[in-house]
């Protein structure tokens, strides 16, 4: 039998991540408690966003799909830094799958460049990055407006969300929860798609509390295929999900279209 000081240089490893963890997760209820900015969201309509993260292939040719069969469109997150980009469970979609999303009347959103958590950039180079991206983002689908924007990992920072707010019409975070009434732009809450299967199923329970009482449900995702990754889900699941939303009567919009039926236009639209 090993000793319990066997075990120490494993758990001293892992420590300065679950130190880092802790750490994102009071900074972001930090954010929540302190809203920057406050827009009222309107309770008088459902209205849902699907969205998607990275973004895969995958999600491209199935998610994309399943949504426009249903007549509808998403809102998809770009890391202009990942195009192309070959793991060994997805490949991430490059310049000529995002200008396809924008022909197909989808749209595109900032997700940083080099997908790396916000918190760990100092100012200069969270510009920078944010720069590389929208020259890369512009190039496929420009555009006079603000986008919108989706951190990386739902992470969000406190020293950095007045540029996200001055740069962005808003920010999606997670936090599973709808948003109603008096809500944080630069800090949008969302619910994810992710595995298991019977979780994905159950996410309609959200479209129901919706309908019960309105407001502004965002999900997201990542792939959409037969053998999901953790932080995706398999075509039936999401399309059934799709489904009951346009079913239930929900306006189903990207972020973009339900800022925009919500009155939050912006100036010269």
């Amino acid at each position: 039998m090993r000793s319990p000081t066997s075990f120490l240089p494993e758990t001293a490893s892992r420590l300065p991540h679950t130190i880092d963890r802790f750490a994102g997760r009071l900074t972001n209820r930090l954010l929540r408690a302190a809203p920057w900015q406050l827009i009222e969201v309107p309770t008088r309509e459902p209205i849902v966003s699907f969205t998607f993260d990275d973004v895969p292939d995958s999600a491209l040719r199935v998610g994309a799909a399943i949504l426009e069969a249903c007549g509808v469109r998403g809102t998809f997150y770009i890391s202009g830094g990942l195009e192309g980009q070959v793991e060994p469970d997805r490949t991430l979609i490059d310049a000529a799958g995002c200008r396809e999303l924008v022909a197909r009347g989808h749209e595109i959103g900032c997700h940083t460049y080099g997908h790396r958590d916000i918190r760990h950039l100092d100012r200069a180079s969270l510009a920078a990055d944010l720069a590389d991206n929208a020259r890369y983002l512009d190039a496929v689908d420009p555009r006079r407006g603000r986008r919108n924007f989706a951190y990386p990992y739902n992470s969000g920072s406190l020293g950095k969300r007045s540029m996200l707010a001055d740069s962005y019409r808003t920010c999606r975070a997670g936090g599973e929860a709808i948003n109603r009434g008096p809500t944080d732009p630069t800090f949008l809450k969302a619910i994810e798609i992710r595995q298991p299967e019977t979780l994905v199923a159950g996410l309609t329970r959200w479209i129901d509390a919706l309908i019960a009482d309105p407001g502004w449900l965002i999900l997201f995702t990542h792939d959409i295929s037969p053998t999901p990754t953790p932080y995706g889900a398999s075509p039936a699941a999401f399309e059934r999900l799709v489904a009951h939303a346009v079913e239930r009567g929900c306006c189903v919009l990207t972020v973009d279209a339900a800022l925009d039926r919500m009155g939050f236009r912006e100036a010269g639209q």
